[in-house]
């Protein structure tokens, strides 16, 4: 079946414009990227339920608990090949007060020195269109999907 993974896309109206709330990666080799470089909070399951994976992995990507009426967008494979399911749930959390779980890399690689990286290292607020440019290009269709199931043109 592939590796899974499962996310939540938040979204909220700011002035009758919607936007999404995208997060970026941690470590070093993300550090200088931008563009293309933002995802949706989700990560990798195996044996769970797919939306209770969505639910698990926002909390420790950005250490908010997330309820409410899931808008079940579906699932897209990946460039990588992974398949990620997703969810949207409509609800405005502030984004300055995310914190995030860790991850120990070698960095350098090969250097025998290992640190403590955020899984992620910021979440913003992103209106469409800007959201377009910054989320990784095998996630663009939740966007899409996103606009459609709300009946935002």
């Amino acid at each position: 079946m592939g590796v899974q993974s499962a996310g939540i896309l938040l979204f909220r109206f700011r002035d009758n414009k919607l936007e999404v709330l995208l997060v970026h990666p941690g470590g070093p080799f993300w550090a200088g990227k931008d563009a293309g470089a933002w995802s949706i909070p989700k990560g990798v399951f195996t044996e769970e339920d797919p939306l209770d994976a969505a639910r698990r992995e926002f909390k420790e990507e950005t250490g908010f608990d997330v309820d409410g009426e899931f808008i079940e967008l579906g699932q897209l494979k990946q460039p990588s090949g992974k398949t990620i399911h997703a969810w949207a749930l409509q609800k405005d959390i502030d984004e300055t007060k995310v914190v995030s779980n860790t991850f120990r890399l070698e960095w350098p690689r090969h250097s025998g020195r290992f640190r403590e990286y955020p899984e992620i290292d910021r979440a913003q607020w992103f209106e469409l269109k800007e959201a377009r440019k910054k989320l990784l290009k095998g996630q663009a269709g939740f966007l899409d999907r996103l606009t459609e199931v709300i009946g935002y043109s």
